[in-house]
């Protein structure tokens, strides 16, 4: 092969050197090739003195000049890519191969690093390719360009060929790797935070029931602050929050989880959404004033057959009535929490028998390129085709809005129904409620009508007399301490007998110990004592409810 024709193709200094020189060659000791003369002569002569002579790159072959670089080189030429030249650093990589041969045979490492098939485009298009970071077998990483050349094969005509040039970048890439690593355990670490400062497992209410699934964003995404939970407030009532805050890392989790439990407690008040939401924007100031979230918290009280929350700049609740419509819940939407200093204020939404309702993150709805209303409507249309239980709508829904394993955000979804109970099942949730007037009569009048819907409901005598006790105790507190409009009511789950009196008085009862010559103030202390649970909460338009639970034996299977 003429390597002083191919070397005139060659640029700037390497084409003028290889114009002027002429040289003669002799078998070089690999037997790959030609070397110059000067090259033998130095192998051949006597040692040169102390002070050695370096030429002037112009003075140098191109060969020379490739086989002083620490870089890899190589070039092959023709369809099946012959080996035309390797210099000494690809040498001493991957060791002496022959010339000639195709390069499939001779360079096998182009083969493993995948480079075959980019020679045959390189030739094809006449333009250069570059691969980042291949590892070859060595366990050494290359970033290679190959570029086209012009190789003559003969005297009157010339194949194509390919200039490969090989940079080792091991340490970069090793760098890089660890750097990633380091990303990796930094993401895993966040992602474990979060999925143990959610709920491990739902409560489930008698009257509701609910699923969630929390997607977090691809390896690629750190973790955000996406959080949900369901709290039972007794009395029938469930809370519901769903919540998102800014930023990503493990910080933003640590704020998810003081935010929630923050809300768990605060719900122990039960106070009304909206007064929960501003207690948790001073809490979210006072945690970090650069910190903001959105938050979304409701009641549901399967008495009223209604939805009552508030937000905090998050998105709003869809909900499918029983005929399949969805609807939007409306304002009110307050600020963000941790902006401080608003007044939130409370809404409703209609959820009977048969409504399925969903709380959801950004994650799920917003899109790059896309309107937010968009993406919130495209999710309404899913959820009017979704049916079947909590879990299967949730997952349905974040199929239907294409969310995958490398999704860019974390993605929260909250998904509850309010059964329609027909047959046998319906029996087991009732209602009874009579209105108490006041007066002598009133207590009296409350156990006789205690006594006579625990008998109708078939209670087992124990807990007959203790749901009439409970009964008597109550509204002789109401009476005592309160003001019409009086009501008692019964109420009756597959779980629990559970037994109210609202009264329009605000003030709210507390257990105390009665002295042994009090007439009066042991009324909660009983209450306390024979119930599993009671309480009592003030009601929005004014006056209050206190109530008392009694868990139902479990049917013998």
């Amino acid at each position: 092969m003429n390597f002083t024709r191919w070397s005139a193709r060659l640029p700037g200094t390497q084409r003028r050197a290889a114009a002027r020189t002429e040289h003669t060659v002799v078998p070089d000791r690999r037997g790959e090739g030609s070397v110059p003369a000067a090259r033998a002569e130095r192998q051949t002569d006597d040692p040169p003195d102390d002070t050695p002579t370096v030429p002037a790159v112009d003075d140098l072959p191109t060969r020379e000049i490739l086989d002083r670089i620490p870089a890899l080189v190589a070039l092959v030429h023709g369809p099946d890519h012959r080996t035309a030249y390797v210099n000494d650093a690809y040498v001493a990589a991957f060791g002496v191969r022959p010339l000639g041969e195709p390069a499939r045979e001779a360079l096998p490492e182009l083969d493993t690093l995948g480079l075959l098939p980019l020679l045959d485009q390189v030739l094809r298009s006449s333009r250069p390719r570059t691969v980042k970071s291949r590892k070859a077998p060595s366990g050494r990483s290359y970033t290679i360009t190959c570029t086209p050349v012009d190789v003559p094969s003969g005297a009157e005509q010339s194949d194509g060929g390919v200039l490969i040039f090989a940079a080792d970048v091991t340490d970069h890439a090793e760098a890089a790797e660890r750097l990633r690593a380091s990303e990796r355990r930094q993401r895993e670490t966040a992602v474990t935070l979060q999925r143990s400062l959610l709920p491990q497992e739902l409560e489930q209410p008698d009257d509701l029931r609910i699923a969630a699934v929390y997607h977090p964003g691809g390896t690629e995404t750190a973790v955000g602050g996406d959080w949900y939970d369901v709290i039972t407030l007794g009395g029938g009532r469930t809370a519901l929050v769903i919540g998102d805050v800014m930023g990503r890392g493990v910080r933003a989790a640590a704020v998810m989880g003081q935010l929630r439990t923050a809300v768990r407690a605060y719900a122990r008040l039960d106070l009304p959404p909206h007064e929960v939401l501003q207690l948790l924007d001073g809490l979210a100031t006072e945690i970090d004033p650069n910190q903001i979230a959105t938050c979304v918290y409701a009641v549901h009280d399967p008495n009223e057959g209604r939805l009552v929350y508030a937000s905090a700049g998050h998105l709003p609740i869809l909900v499918r009535d029983e005929s399949g419509t969805v609807v939007r819940a409306d304002e009110p939407t307050g600020p963000p929490l941790g902006t401080g200093g608003w007044t939130h204020s409370s809404g409703s939404i209609p959820l009977g028998p048969g409504s399925t309702a969903v709380f959801y993150t950004d994650g799920l709805v917003e899109r790059r390129n896309e309107d937010l209303d968009e993406g919130i409507a495209a999710l309404e249309r899913a959820l009017a085709g979704a049916t079947g239980n909590p879990q299967v709508v949730c997952d349905r829904l974040v199929r239907s809005t294409g969310v995958t394993a490398d999704h860019d955000d974390d993605v929260a979804v909250l998904v509850l129904q309010h059964p329609a109970r027909t047959g046998s099942d319906s029996e087991l949730f009732r209602n009874a409620a009579l209105e108490l007037l006041g007066g002598v009569e009133a207590a009296p009048r409350a156990r006789a009508f205690a006594s006579g819907v625990l008998t109708s409901w078939r209670f087992p005598p124990d807990l007959h007399d203790l749901g009439v006790l409970a009964a008597s105790e109550l509204v002789a507190n109401s009476l005592q301490h309160g003001i019409p409009p009086m009501r008692l009511r019964l109420r009756r789950t597959d779980r629990r007998l559970i037994v109210e009196v609202t009264d329009g008085n605000d003030h709210l009862p507390r257990r105390r110990r009665a002295d042994p010559a009090d007439e009066s103030g042991r009324g909660i202390a009983i209450i306390a004592t024979i119930a599993s649970n009671w309480g009592s909460r003030r009601a929005p338009g004014g006056g209050k409810s206190v109530w008392c639970e009694f868990a139902l034996p479990r049917p013998t299977p």
